[in-house]
């Protein structure tokens, strides 16, 4: 089975449901990894060297151990590799990993034994997840401490994360709750689990599948925060975008103009007199779009990665066994890293909004409460925002052109390709924070637009936030408006009554 099969394909935007169905696909069609196992120990039958078969690993390639060690070789890997550190990678991105891995070596060029794979199947269907360490990987030799974490249940070490995923559990009581004993790694088998980037891949593809979403959020506050601010709609005009054809940009303004549609406040103001707007509210086709096509960049990066073999060495039909490259992380590292900078733009210009809904511009109350002095109103969480920004700027600096040798010079030049992962991760969630705060300002300062209404968009977004979060005219604990207004940034409850009443953002 070829890797780029239409049939056996995970697309990020429909990421999860693809997955179930792949491993749907594989319980009930394991054939091309049968035949990969078939081929590996046909190879280990001709008594010559194969890396990582029946030689050490890295440093030690040259070093053939005998075949009776050979099952030791690979638990010795697995227990040698598992020195991950630091917080626990999160369960949803650990049971991508998994499920990740599973699809990996389903494509067939792994070698992997029908009793290691049918495991690793069965943990999935039984959201058995293991728990990793986020530490530990320099994404060359693929993500080789945490997957290694990802495999030592399979001989009853290490831990499961709980159903609830607020805690881990040892792997030997719950695989005893399951009526399962550890398995036997065969020849090959710890070699195929740890070398790959499914760690990397995982990340990426968990916050890209996230960021789907989260632009079409950031086209949304941009355009509240443009009504409440009383802006021009002449920015997002399709001629403009047409000659500078940038399709983020041009995807940004029709969004836009569409949530902007019948807007009362835009004609209250069509003839002020005011020539432009700041950057923040004029120029969010072309830093929004912008964004968009780095985030569309790194998402064709990872989406063929997630469905490429990245193991070695490779098993092919011919029974070639070639060991190669495919594990080393960079193609990754400098998407992800790119899709970081990305992220990170987003909230950037999103602050600059929050600071001018408080600014007291257009009859706009200063810091969006009538009795400032008294009370503080919205400073604060702008204060918020801009920590969150500027956090980002450090985590935004490209993990990818760090290289620190390892394996004794033998792997030489590395990816540092999770560095980047772990970090995109922690943008996103600062992102999705920021978004909270100008949703919760943008809605507050349309209020006092009332009651003039504006674009139909934007006002059904108005109305969703106001049943949760109400009005606030007194100082209050506002922490707990900020979570309710993240719920709506990490949910649909805003895109889809705009796409009932109007059409799907694009």
């Amino acid at each position: 089975m070829s890797p780029v099969d239409a049939e056996s394909t995970v697309h990020i935007h429909t990421l999860h449901a693809d997955l179930t169905e792949r491993l749907v696909a594989l319980r009930n069609d394991p054939g091309p990894v049968d035949e990969s196992r078939t081929r590996v120990e046909t190879a280990m039958a001709d008594g010559e060297a194969h890396y990582g078969i029946n030689t050490g690993f890295g440093a030690l390639a040259q070093k053939q151990v005998p075949r009776e060690d050979l099952e030791t070789l690979q638990r010795n890997l697995v227990f040698s590799h598992a020195v991950g550190v630091g917080d626990l990678v999160p369960k949803a991105v650990s049971r991508l990993i998994l499920r990740l891995k599973i699809h990996a070596l389903g494509l067939g060029h792994s070698g992997v034994s029908r009793e290691t794979f049918d495991r690793l199947l069965l943990f999935a269907e039984r959201d058995l997840i293991p728990a990793i360490p986020s530490r530990g990987s320099v994404g060359a030799s693929g993500d080789l401490a945490p997957l290694a974490h990802l495999a030592l249940p399979l001989v009853g070490e290490g831990e499961f994360w709980t159903d609830d995923g607020s805690d881990v559990r040892s792997a030997g009581d719950v695989l005893d709750e399951h009526n399962l004993t550890p398995i036997t790694l065969h020849p090959k088998d710890g070699l195929s689990l740890i070398n790959g980037t499914q760690q990397m891949s995982a990340y990426g593809a968990h916050v890209l599948h996230e960021a789907h979403r989260l632009v079409k959020i950031a086209d949304l506050l941009a355009a509240m925060s443009l009504e409440a601010l009383q802006g021009s709609i002449q920015p997002f005009d399709e001629r403009v975008h047409e000659v500078r054809p940038h399709p983020g940009a041009q995807q940004v303004a029709a969004n836009v103009r569409t949530l902007l549609t019948d807007s009362e406040i835009l004609e209250s103001h069509r003839n002020c007199g005011k020539v432009q707007d700041p950057y923040c509210l004029r120029c969010a086709p072309q830093v929004h779009g912008a964004s968009r096509d780095a985030l569309r960049h790194a998402t064709n990066m990872v989406e063929r990665e997630i469905n490429s073999v990245t193991d070695n060495p490779l098993v092919f039909e011919d029974g070639d066994v070639i060991s190669a490259g495919n594990f080393h992380g960079q193609p990754l590292a400098l998407a992800l890293d790119y899709a970081g900078i990305a992220l990170a733009e987003l909230a950037s210009i999103s602050e600059r909004r929050i600071y001018l809904l408080l600014g007291g511009h257009d009859g706009l109350p200063e810091l969006l409460m009538e009795d400032t002095g008294l009370n503080s109103g919205y400073m604060m969480p702008q204060y918020t925002a801009a920590a969150l920004v500027s956090e980002n700027k450090s985590l935004a600096h490209p993990a990818s052109v760090d290289s620190i040798p390892t394996s004794l010079g033998q792997e030489d030049h590395v990816s540092m390709g999770s560095i980047g992962a772990v970090q995109l991760l922690d943008i996103l969630e600062n992102v999705e924070r920021v978004f909270a705060i100008e949703l919760l300002t943008a809605a507050q300062a349309l209020d006092y637009r009332l009651p003039l209404r504006p674009g139909r968009g934007v006002d059904i977004a108005h109305e969703t936030v106001r049943r949760a979060i109400p009005h606030r005219e007194e100082d209050y604990l506002v922490e707990d408006d900020i979570d309710e207004s993240l719920a709506f940034v990490r949910g649909d409850d805003l895109l889809a009554p705009v796409a009932d009443e109007l059409e799907a953002l694009r």
